[in-house]
């Protein structure tokens, strides 16, 4: 199956204005986020100012998902159309999502410390997320495999993704279920501004970073061939 838009010339035409408007769009909410989450958002009556770490933890969390989603999607379509850039795209999501991932219990630790006491609690949430970061390291190592092993190797992935989701639900866990839901907030109306301008910002950044590796990938490739 041949994608026309997929065509790396066109890619790297195209690329660079999206691109520039990109990191224009990402310094933009960066910017509302910073703002709003210090200067407007109120302190937390029980945590304090320790609280604010959530405009950078709850946005990291959520990251981790879709992105491991678009990836396992982007395998899928491999394994159905043998398009190159669709293996590309799964390698590079793979880092990105690894790094949100990573950033998750990790500020996740700075909260907890004083608010449980320790940086690490071993609870449903806690370990699904670890488990996340496990596969993720390991997407990149599925490409040395066999194309369509690796591509069903990455799709299985998303079984953990309703799992770290909805584990605060499923069971007794130390984190708290979600504040923010189709049905509403239960939080101050300034606090969600602040973690969704996050969000959408690095939703941004995830595609700057792509379309930056994805255009180097190319260049190599190119020039190693004009070299040959």
């Amino acid at each position: 199956m041949y994608v026309p838009l997929l065509r790396p010339s066109l890619f790297m035409c195209c690329s660079s204005r999206y691109a520039q408007i990109l990191i224009g769009f990402c310094r933009f909410l960066t910017a509302i986020a910073i703002y709003s989450s210090i200067w407007v958002a109120p302190s937390d009556f029980q945590q304090g100012e320790n609280y604010r770490i959530i405009y950078v933890h709850v946005p990291a969390a959520w990251m981790s998902l879709p992105i491991y989603i678009a990836m396992a999607i982007s395998s899928a379509l491999f394994s159905l159309t043998k398009h190159p850039p669709f293996q590309l795209f799964s390698g590079t999501g793979a880092k990105i999502g690894a790094s949100f991932t990573l950033f998750t219990p990790v500020t996740g630790g700075f909260w907890g410390k004083p608010m449980w006491g320790t940086f690490w609690v071993r609870d449903a949430r806690s370990t699904s997320v670890l488990i996340s970061f496990s596969i993720y390291p390991g997407a990149p190592r599925f490409q040395e495999f066999p194309a369509d092993v690796a591509s069903i190797s990455i799709c299985i992935g998303p079984i953990n993704v309703p799992i770290i989701k909805f584990s605060a639900n499923w069971w007794n866990t130390l984190h708290q279920p979600s504040s923010i839901s189709q049905f509403g907030t239960s939080i101050h109306i300034s606090m969600p501004i602040p973690i969704f301008s996050i969000f959408a910002s690095s939703f941004s950044l995830t595609g700057i970073l792509s379309i930056s590796e994805t255009r180097q990938i190319i260049l190599s490739f190119y020039f190693q061939r004009k070299s040959q």
